[in-house]
């Protein structure tokens, strides 16, 4: 048997010997076999080595609590270890090491992340997970506590939030945490946390330049809140405050009615010193304050955290169901989720992260449905509808409910208001106008909602008068008219003032702007926009104004253009919209929103 294996083996092998002239072809070696779930089956069988106290070397204790675990898992994983069983020191032998200051749950859940890198971060156990995190070098776990953190994030524990990023050299969570604080700071100084803070503290906030008040009144009054908060043991800071209050920046009427009638300020010469360099201030002619150059004639520059702007349905020319979002700080469009129905000539606004689109008309009907937009998670979804059709209606929040102004049935222009409460799903009616109006701008400003302008439909004349809502008194009184007749007029809020921008007056479409003054009633003329628009959407931004598509009386309009107030300039966005569109809503919301 086995000469005979010995010549089949022989046979074989000449029968495979190839001739001479025959072309040989080389060989190449096939890849490697690979098992993806090798390591995981691996490591799921460690760890049940290490809870049955299997072929472990080192226990771990923390806060008395032994914890048995292998010595090459936790170097190959921890850099913080690795050193320790690598270096001449004698934890580097030692059966049993203690770690001091950490706490013992987050240790156990350390390490059941080293063996399945899974962890769960939750509000009971972030404030101890991380900084043993942070001190076991276990770098990922670290980095996902702060954007727990970071998503946690609101004006009653964002200056505590910053304080711990801070102790624990968390430089990203506390920038964004700072950031966070300054853009929200007049929710901020409402809470226990600003109150609780240091005079150092305190000063170091109000100082910023990225502060965001619509008004240097707000920190003024911040800053007296402070010390009000404990006077017999704070009164003695308000100098080192008010130095850092922009005094020059507040108007003469408050520096006389409020500022000087202070008794905190009266009391204290240093302050008194500060309040007569804002008078002078004020005194000096435009061009010669100029030369006055210190830290609280700058005005302030707030940043706002990253915005997302949605530009939502609109005319192109048919009503369309298309949602487009321009990311500022990346400064390119994409799209969003469609909206269920086609949508034009309908009413935006955002409550908690969530973009309203307020009636409209579809294509062949006014409508008086209304969807909601979670951008969260991307999806649109009805909710009540109004009781009235509309569309070419103004919308815009005021304490939290929506309100619906105005528009078109179908068959007339409506005087009627319904209002909106997210938090019961109803709508109910309140007040009517003095007029009726469709293509309405409307904004809420220091508490009021205005009705600007619009088509009335009985005298067919576009209209120059406004009206103001007053929502404790649910009453409607007009206020000065425009000095030119607008209908679809875009209308937005900046710095105090109510911005009227563009419109048209019969066929005539316009690029000039006009603002009102709540303080002295009275409108005046701004910039002219670089092209003529009407029915175009507008959105104020961080101290900026936008407006947005449109048309121009012959085509409508992808582009967006921008006004800065504090340079008097309109600026046209290098993007464009995809699609040309009038009528569109525009809504904007936090990055960290979506």
């Amino acid at each position: 048997m086995v000469q005979l294996s010995k010549l089949g083996i022989l046979q074989s092998a000449a029968v495979m010997e190839a001739p001479e002239d025959m072309e040989v072809v080389s060989s190449v070696d096939p890849p490697p076999y690979h098992n993806p779930d090798h390591t995981l089956k691996a490591f799921e069988l460690l760890n049940q080595f290490r809870k049955q106290n299997m072929l472990c070397d080192v226990i771990l204790v923390a806060e008395g609590i032994e914890v048995p675990a292998h010595r090459v898992i936790l170097a190959a994983c921890s850099p913080y270890f690795s050193a320790m069983f690598n270096g001449e020191l004698a934890e580097s032998r030692a059966q049993k090491i203690t770690l001091q200051e950490v706490d013992a749950k987050a240790l156990s859940l350390l390490l059941d992340f080293v063996y399945t890198s899974e962890v769960q971060v939750t509000e009971e156990n972030v404030q101890t997970l991380l900084p043993a995190a942070s001190l076991l070098q276990l770098n990922d776990v670290r980095d996902a506590c702060c954007d727990f953190l970071q998503r946690q994030l609101h004006p009653t524990n964002c200056l505590g939030i910053r304080a711990f990023a801070d102790i624990h050299s968390c430089s990203n969570l506390f920038a964004y945490a700072q950031s966070y604080t300054l853009q929200h700071f007049n929710d901020v100084v409402a809470t226990d946390e600003f109150a609780n803070l240091s005079a150092e503290q305190v000063s170091d906030l109000i100082k910023r330049d990225h502060l965001t008040v619509t008004s240097e009144e707000e920190v003024f009054e911040s800053a007296v809140a402070w010390v009000k908060h404990d006077p017999a043991n704070r009164q003695d800071y308000m100098p080192q405050l008010i130095e850092n209050v922009r005094l020059p920046l507040l108007s003469r009427e408050f520096l006389v009615q409020r500022v000087e009638m202070e008794p905190l300020i009266k009391t204290s010469s240093m302050c008194k010193d500060f309040l007569i360099e804002a008078m002078k201030y004020h005194l000096l002619a435009k061009e010669q304050r100029t030369l006055m150059k210190n830290p609280r004639t700058r005005p302030r520059t707030p940043i706002g955290l990253p915005k997302l702007m949605f530009v939502v349905g609109g005319q192109a020319p048919k009503a369309i169901r298309n949602v487009e979002v321009y990311d500022f700080k990346d400064k390119r469009w994409s799209a969003a989720a469609e909206m269920p129905n086609r949508r034009c000539r309908a009413g935006v606004a955002v409550v908690a992260s969530h973009v309203y689109a307020v009636g409209g008309f579809n294509g062949s009907l006014r409508v008086r449905t209304v969807d909601c937009y979670d951008a969260i998670n991307d999806v649109w979804t009805s909710v009540a509808s109004m009781e009235a059709r509309r569309s070419t209606l103004g919308v815009a929040v005021l304490n939290g409910l929506i309100y619906a102004v105005g528009g078109f049935d179908g068959t007339t222009g409506l005087s009627s208001v319904e209002v909106y409460d997210p938090k019961v799903n109803e709508w109910k009616a309140v007040a009517s106008m003095t007029t009726r109006r469709s293509s309405v701008g409307v904004a809420v400003l220091n508490g009021f909602l205005y009705a600007v302008g619009g088509y009335d439909g009985a005298s067919r004349h576009c209209l120059s008068s406004v009206e103001c809502y007053d929502p404790t008194k649910d009453e409607w009184t007009a206020v000065s008219d425009m000095t030119t007749r607008r209908s679809g007029a875009g209308v937005g809020v900046v710095d105090g003032l109510l911005y009227a921008v563009g419109g048209h007056d019969g066929p005539l479409v316009r690029k000039s702007v006009e603002l009102y003054n709540p303080e002295t009633n009275e409108w005046t003329k701004g910039s002219d926009m670089t092209l003529c628009r009407r029915n175009a959407g507008v959105a104020s931004v961080n101290g900026l104004l936008y407006v947005v598509g449109g048309d121009d009386g012959s085509s409508n309009l992808a582009s967006v253009e921008c006004y800065n107030p504090r340079v008097d300039q309109w600026v046209l966005l290098e993007s464009c919209m995809s699609t040309g569109r009038s009528y569109a809503g525009v809504a904007i919301i936090d990055k960290s929103q979506r």
